[in-house]
């Protein structure tokens, strides 16, 4: 006869479960600073070559090939393997949505580096057409860590993390206009204020960095089409007749 003092086998620690969760943490982590990594260096490497007037056919088309790796398949690739397996417990056909999300987005970065460089010489420097591949690398690394916290995402959250994998490798094929910040001096005086921003959003970001990185660039996504939609409605109340059937 059992007896209290235990002849039935303790239930692990939680620590054990906890450990593969962790250790995915971390491969989540790895792969979103990647990402956070290859933007820094991506922007240093385009001013550097102007600044030193060392740009060349070369130096773009290697680039090119890096920001695909880098802004095209880690990120996708980062989605796959958080959220594939999970997604196809709840079916054959959710499995088969994930690694489309996936490879729609890998696609869509290739498409987009490649009509970058073929419009290069003609486009407007102000504007990028289509969202930049680092902003939709930034966005999915950040929306798949961000969900990473929770223990189980759930359906919803799979699927929403998919979706947004997929939305933003539609604005990088879209023809929506995104400032390109290209223009900006670093030689120019600014306001005081303007220079307190910087340490605000550091810390801001170090305090929180999935949902801050998503935030920001969610906005930048987001302001293009949203900008499109009210230049839309505008058009439409000013055609109105202001009066009568």
């Amino acid at each position: 006869m059992a007896t209290d003092t235990g002849d039935y086998p303790r239930p692990r620690s939680k620590g054990i479960y906890l450990l593969p969760n962790l250790l995915t943490t971390c491969c989540l982590f790895s792969g979103f600073y990647a990402v956070v990594a290859a933007m820094i260096f991506d922007t240093l490497d385009g001013r550097i070559a102007r600044l030193t007037r060392t740009e060349s056919f070369f130096g773009k088309e290697y680039d090119s090939l890096a920001d695909m790796v880098s802004f095209g398949l880690a990120p996708a690739i980062v989605a796959y393997q958080w959220g594939v397996v999970r997604i196809a417990e709840y079916g054959h056909y959710w499995g088969r949505f994930g690694w489309l999300a996936c490879f729609f987005y890998a696609a869509a970065a290739a498409l987009r580096l490649a009509r970058f460089n073929a419009r290069a010489a003609v486009a407007d420097k102000r504007y990028f057409e289509g969202l930049p591949s680092p902003s939709a690398a930034a966005i999915v690394a950040a929306f798949v860590w961000f969900f990473s916290e929770w223990h189980e995402p759930g359906l919803a959250g799979l699927i929403a993390a998919f979706a947004v994998t997929a939305t933003a490798g539609a604005l990088m094929v879209s023809r929506f206009g995104y400032p390109s910040f290209k223009q900006f001096n670093l030689d120019r005086r600014i306001k005081f204020v303007y220079l307190l921003l910087v340490p605000l959003f550091l810390v801001l970001i170090f305090a929180d960095p999935p949902t801050m990185l998503l935030s920001m660039f969610g906005t930048y996504a987001l302001s293009a089409p949203l900008l499109w939609v009210g230049r839309r409605v505008r058009r439409l109340v000013r055609g109105t007749p202001s009066g009568g059937s």
